[in-house]
């Protein structure tokens, strides 16, 4: 049986999703020559700074799981993008940072999600967008305190 007051097309739900994934599809095709994915923005924003952290750090910073964090950073270090090194204060465990040549497609790369930004936001007011990123702000607050 259908539910006639199941609309999901008039859901913020529906189009924070769709805008999402269609930002990743955009976002993967213009950083690809680049040699970046946007699954790896959060590493490449945490490493940033020639910053070191363990894999702990950043399955915490992005907010993923341990075992997806380590996909990920075997393949960025395959890819050339990331190092290893032994943490000097755990054995057991390694300090990922970015490699000279990820630092220096970076500020590129920035210029190109700058864009995309600029791009999503064509034909909305400077005061339209502080608007949305405050009303966004505020979702996001509401789902990160469901999640707990």
């Amino acid at each position: 049986m259908v539910d006639p007051a199941w609309t999901p097309m008039v859901t913020p739900g529906h189009y924070f999703t769709r805008i999402a994934r269609a930002l990743g599809r955009i976002g993967d095709r213009r950083l690809g020559p680049l040699g970046f994915a946007t699954a790896q923005l959060p590493v490449l924003s945490a490493l940033r700074d020639g910053e070191r952290k363990s894999q702990t750090e950043l399955a915490r910073w992005a907010k993923v799981e341990q075992p997806t964090m380590a996909q990920l950073l075997t393949r960025m270090e395959r890819d050339g993008l990331v190092q290893r090194e032994p943490d000097p204060a755990d054995r057991r465990s390694s300090l990922i940072s970015l490699t000279e040549s990820a630092r220096a497609k970076l500020p590129a790369g920035r210029e190109i999600l700058r864009q995309g930004n600029v791009d999503a936001m064509r034909g909305l007011s400077d005061a339209e967008v502080e608007t949305l990123i405050g009303l966004l702000k505020r979702v996001l607050a509401n789902v990160e305190a469901m999640e707990g």
